[in-house]
């Protein structure tokens, strides 16, 4: 468990998440720290406006409203993406996405899943993932 805190005196809400996702990951004892940091840096360079922190236990990321979390499992880094904790319009019609990678595992008609299981899937995997990303956040509420 993580117990360190960043300095938020010092510090801006945004520097203060990706301080608390360094803390994370500084901590992290995992054979795919690799692959969990290159999606982290995947993530955050879609876009300026988005932050990262710690929620759910796991490094997240927002723009207004959390969007993304990852989860480190035994064999795999689990990006799951949401539409934030609110219901919104496509909790009932569903998101559209591209995705002729055919990468997300739909968990829910705006819940989807997108799993990477090292380093190599990862890179193969990049330029799919990236545009998955951008049109994610841009149904984002």
């Amino acid at each position: 468990m993580v117990t360190a805190k960043p300095d938020k005196k010092n510090t801006s809400p945004a520097q203060s998440g990706a301080c608390e996702v360094d803390v994370f990951m500084k901590a992290l004892d995992h054979p795919l720290k690799a692959a969990l940091q290159a999606v982290r840096v995947i993530i955050a360079g879609i876009s300026p406006a988005i932050t990262e922190g710690i929620k759910w236990n796991a490094p997240s990321f927002r723009v207004k409203e959390y969007f993304a979390t990852i989860s480190i499992r035994a064999d795999v880094v689990q990006v799951i993406l949401h539409q934030g904790a609110k219901a919104t319009a496509a909790s009932k019609t569903g998101l559209s996405i591209d995705d002729p990678g055919d990468l997300l595992e739909w968990l829910g008609k705006e819940r989807a899943s997108i799993k990477f299981n090292g380093m190599k899937s990862v890179n193969a995997n990049k330029d799919a993932f990236e545009n998955i990303l951008r049109q994610w956040i841009a149904r984002l509420p």
